[in-house]
């Protein structure tokens, strides 16, 4: 049993219009990068490589087993992206990445973020937990499907909630069948 404090800090780049929200990063060790979806394992930046760029690998430093810190953020940044996640402090009931095990004592406050990006019309979550939380905080009664949204209403403005599959591994999909989710994305702005 471990608490941890978020080790990251908020990616909230001027004219940002997508906010992706997943749960909490992995353990440390298990880090190919100091950002967001830094797990050699996790898909994530693999799909942005096959929608954005038609490869794959295109986020991968060539040979070696981590993620190109410095390409994600200028991508990032170019395309209008901002990430964060819905937990800001957790209980890590096990030594490993499993949102199942995740025991949220702290969620992040969402409506903040989302004051911070005034050109944000998209909100993304990337897993259960992240989706159950945007839930949660909004009080909301509905949830979308995976690979589907829905309308949020807030007080300066409308935002699109898509509620994608996990880019974890361990969510059995073919990421190909992942990345046309994710494509949506840009297909509907």
């Amino acid at each position: 049993m471990t608490i941890e404090q978020h080790p990251l800090q908020p990616f909230l780049p001027q004219g940002a219009k997508i906010l992706f929200l997943g749960s909490f990063p992995p353990p440390r060790a298990k880090w190919s990068m100091e950002f967001f979806y830094p797990n050699w394992i996790n898909d994530f930046w693999r799909i942005m490589g096959i929608i954005h760029k038609g490869d794959k690998s295109y986020f991968e430093v060539a040979g070696e087993k981590r993620f190109d810190q410095e390409r994600i953020m200028e991508f990032a940044t170019q395309e209008g992206l901002a990430f964060y996640d819905t937990a800001v402090r957790v209980n890590r009931l096990n030594d490993n990445a499993s949102d199942d095990l995740l025991e949220v004592l702290e969620a992040t406050d969402i409506t903040l973020l989302l004051n911070a990006l005034p050109d944000c019309r998209t909100l993304v979550t990337t897993g259960g937990k992240a989706s159950t939380l945007v839930q949660q905080h909004f009080q909301l009664t509905e949830m979308p499907k995976v690979g589907a949204s829905i309308d949020i209403a807030l007080p300066d403005r409308s935002l699109r909630w898509w509620r994608m599959p996990s880019s974890s591994r361990a969510y059995p999909l073919n990421i190909n069948k992942k990345a046309d989710f994710y494509r949506q994305l840009w297909e509907t702005e």
